[in-house]
């Protein structure tokens, strides 16, 4: 296949509205094979390892360790791929590192399948979140001899969590980070700083965004908000296609609004809820979809939960098991997402159909 049909710098905003990014079209085990070698050299001779989801909350939680630390030493994970990042650092970690999990939640056994290689192999795990726990999972996680602490999804983020476990003594700036993070990551809103952490931690990479708020805290560098600027460009064009092709059904009692587009889902949820949507779905050409919930509707991580995913009553994620082949994702593109929206209305219907 030739590089220029997947670069995304010759697609139209109407064609990359619709089509994943490059990176979706490397095969897993590629990028496995990569991603393998990279955590082995990222964990030789670290003393200190945080596995985190690199969005604005897992960012800030490993700036806030290596603040305490000194040092800590960043493998980044979502919570489709913990189970490799716990496996990876019980290969490679050194024997007496001490490693923090932060902002993951596992969504199956599978997950902690590693997590007692783990143990034996360093000195000491501790696990900081703030998401939705399924209470076994807990239970092995504690039992296996982690030092977990879960924070009240509907109060703190991730960042709050590690600032007030840590033992050490945190500057202001530290605090604001947390804060504005929380902002953000609770979909508070009340800060207008916290939309620029969550673009900048989206678009830059991860020890760039480190640097800069160990540096400045949430208040940002004038370059660094000139670069947003030019990127919300384009951002705001593949917002407005996702608004634009949205529905807005009725299920039991909840108006629920779906769409599908690559965009950031925040927004395009806040849009549809001022539609009158209590929820919104926003399917991704990934393959995997947003849940965001209203006061009207705290119930997403119950949908996602259904579909092969989790999260907060307000803010979830999934990806539907219905891809099989690479002509269920041409179905997927071509008829932008109808499979995977219908999976996830029919979660929400289930819900709908307990409570009557």
């Amino acid at each position: 296949m030739d590089d220029w049909l997947i670069d995304d710098e010759r697609l139209s905003i109407g064609r990359k509205s619709v089509l994943p990014g490059e990176g979706f079209f490397y095969p897993d085990s590629f990028e496995e094979e990569k991603k393998e070698a990279e955590a082995a050299e990222t964990l030789a001779g670290a003393g200190v390892v945080v596995i985190a989801d690199p969005d604005a909350d897992g960012l800030a939680c490993t700036a806030l360790v290596r603040e305490a630390h000194g040092e800590g030493a960043l493998l980044p994970a979502g919570p489709h791929n913990l189970q490799e990042a716990l496996a990876w650092t019980a290969e490679y970690a050194e024997p007496d590192a001490t490693v923090y999990v932060c902002d993951l939640c596992p969504d199956s056994a599978e997950d902690l399948g590693a997590l007692d290689n783990l143990l034996a192999r360093v000195e000491r795990v501790a696990w900081f979140d703030h998401h939705q726990w399924d209470d076994e999972l807990g239970d092995v996680v504690d039992d296996a001899g982690v030092e977990r602490t879960v924070g009240e999804s509907e109060e703190v983020c991730t960042a709050d969590v590690v600032l007030a476990r840590l033992d050490h003594d945190f500057g202001e700036q530290w605090a604001e980070l947390a804060a504005v993070t929380r902002d953000h990551d609770l979909w508070i809103r009340d800060d207008e700083r916290s939309d620029d952490l969550a673009d900048f931690s989206y678009w830059a990479e991860p020890e760039e965004y480190i640097e800069a708020v160990a540096e400045h805290g949430p208040d940002l560098s004038p370059a660094v908000r000139e670069f947003l600027a030019e990127k919300r460009v384009e951002k705001e064009a593949l917002i407005e296609k996702a608004v634009e092709r949205a529905e807005l059904r009725d299920v039991g009692d909840w108006t629920v609004g779906v769409t599908y587009g690559r965009c950031s889902q925040n927004e395009v949820a806040e849009a549809l809820r001022e539609q009158g949507a209590d929820a919104a779905v926003i399917v991704k050409p990934a393959g995997s979809a947003s849940i965001r919930g209203t006061e009207s509707f705290e119930r997403a991580h119950e949908v996602a939960r259904q579909v092969n995913g989790g999260g907060h009553p307000k803010a979830a994620g999934c990806k539907p098991d219905i891809y099989d082949d690479m002509m269920d994702y041409a179905h997927h593109w071509t008829t932008q997402g109808a499979v995977a929206k219908q999976a996830i209305v029919d979660a929400f219907k289930r819900l709908s159909d307990e409570e009557e």
